[in-house]
C-alpha cells in the first residue's frame, strides 16, 4: 500500500485513481456514495476490492467518445453501469475550454442531468453507489459538491474534500501529462478553491439554495426528503 493513502481519504484501489469515500464530510454517511476516476484502468485486484465496498451502481459522467475510447472494466464484477454524460452533447464543449469557463457550463445546463443522476440513486438497490468521470475531479467534483451542498455540508468541508483530488492525481507537484479521448496529449492542472466555490456562489445567486437549483429542474420536495433520510445522518 502507497504510504501515502494512509495519511488521507483516498482509497488503495489498484488501477483506480483519485477513489474516496464522500461520506464523512458533515454528517453524510460513510459507505454509501464514492467518487473516483474512469475504471478503464482497474486491474482484477481493484474490481474485488471495489466489490468487497458493496458498490451496486457506478454512475459514469462522461460523453459517449471517452466510453468509447477508454471503457471502464469490471472483471467479472456485477455492478449496474448507468451513464448520464453531464457536459452538453449539442457541441457547444470542446475539450480545450478552459476550466473556468467549463465549470459555469456545467453549472448552467447540467441541472436536469444532475437530478436524474439523484434519482437513479433513489432507485431500490442502487447504493451504494460509485460517481466518475475520466479522473475524478471536475465534473464528479461538481456533482459531489452539489450533493453536498444538500446535505448541509458546510462549505470548507466541500472544498476540502474536492482539493483532495490534487493529490489523488499526483498533481501536488504541478501540472501532469495526459492523453485525452481524441490520443491528443495535454496537460492536467491542479485545481482551486475558487472553481468549485464558483459553482456553488453561481447556483446561489440565481437559484437561493442548492436545493433551489435542483428543483427548478425537476426535483420534488419528497425526492429530496428521500435523498437526505438515506444519506445522512
Amino acid at each position: 500500500m502507497d504510504e501515502s493513502l494512509t495519511d488521507s481519504r483516498l482509497l488503495p484501489i489498484s488501477g483506480l485513481r483519485n477513489a474516496r469515500d464522500a461520506g464523512g464530510c458533515g454528517a453524510v454517511r460513510t459507505g454509501l456514495l464514492y467518487r473516483s476516476a474512469r475504471l478503464a484502468e482497474l486491474t482484477p485486484e481493484g474490481a474485488r476490492g471495489l466489490a468487497e465496498l458493496g458498490l451496486r451502481t457506478v454512475v459514469d459522467l462522461r460523453d459517449p467518445i471517452e466510453l468509447s475510447s477508454f471503457p471502464n472494466r469490471t472483471h467479472g464484477w456485477e455492478v449496474d453501469l448507468a451513464n448520464f454524460p453531464l457536459l452538453p452533447q449539442d457541441g457547444t464543449y470542446h475539450g480545450a475550454t478552459p476550466l473556468p469557463e467549463v465549470y459555469p457550463l456545467i453549472t448552467d445546463t447540467a441541472g436536469a442531468t444532475v437530478v436524474a443522476i439523484l434519482r437513479r440513486l433513489l432507485e431500490p438497490g442502487a447504493l451504494p453507489a460509485l460517481v466518475h468521470c475520466a479522473v475524478g475531479r471536475d465534473r464528479t467534483g461538481i456533482v459531489i459538491a452539489l450533493v453536498l451542498a444538500l446535505l448541509d455540508v458546510p462549505d470548507e468541508e466541500i472544498v476540502a474534500d474536492y482539493l483532495l483530488s490534487n493529490e489523488g492525481l499526483d498533481l501536488l507537484e504541478g501540472p501532469q501529462e495526459y492523453v485525452d479521448a481524441h490520443g491528443t496529449v495535454r496537460l492536467s492542472h491542479p485545481v482551486t478553491a475558487e472553481l468549485i466555490t464558483g459553482v456553488l456562489a453561481r447556483v446561489r445567486e440565481r437559484y437561493g439554495s442548492v436545493s433551489g437549483y435542483l428543483a427548478d429542474h425537476g426535483l420534488t420536495p419528497e425526492e429530496e426528503a428521500a435523498l437526505c433520510s438515506m444519506l445522512r445522518d
